[in-house]
């Protein structure tokens, strides 16, 4: 999906590392959310309070998923799903578009 419609955005930002990680909330029409978002080159460490699957739009990185020993590199467009509860880590290379959706 490349377009998102009838949906409400939440105006304030998800500011994170000095921004150099930001995002906005977009509320669907079914009432779940996502995040549409940017992050800046850098090393970064995220908790989930709940399930997420992280859509990459464009961009290069580096993921290390909860329980694994071995990044994942991603360039270009890609999926990965991180469980709820844990942590991850990300080191981005260039500027990365994302959207992320919470289950």
């Amino acid at each position: 999906m490349t377009q998102l419609e009838q949906v409400t955005v939440v105006k304030e930002a998800n500011i994170y590392y000095e921004g150099k990680v930001t995002s906005r909330a977009v509320i669907l029409p079914d009432g779940s959310k996502i995040t549409l978002g940017i992050m800046l080159p850098g090393s970064y460490e995220f908790g989930t309070d709940q399930h997420e699957t992280m859509e990459i739009l464009s961009g290069e990185l580096r993921v290390l998923l909860p329980d694994k020993e071995e990044w994942l590199d991603i360039k270009g467009q890609a999926t990965f799903e991180v469980p709820a509860n844990t942590r991850f880590k990300l080191e981005i290379a260039v500027v990365t578009d994302y959207c992320c959706s919470y289950a």
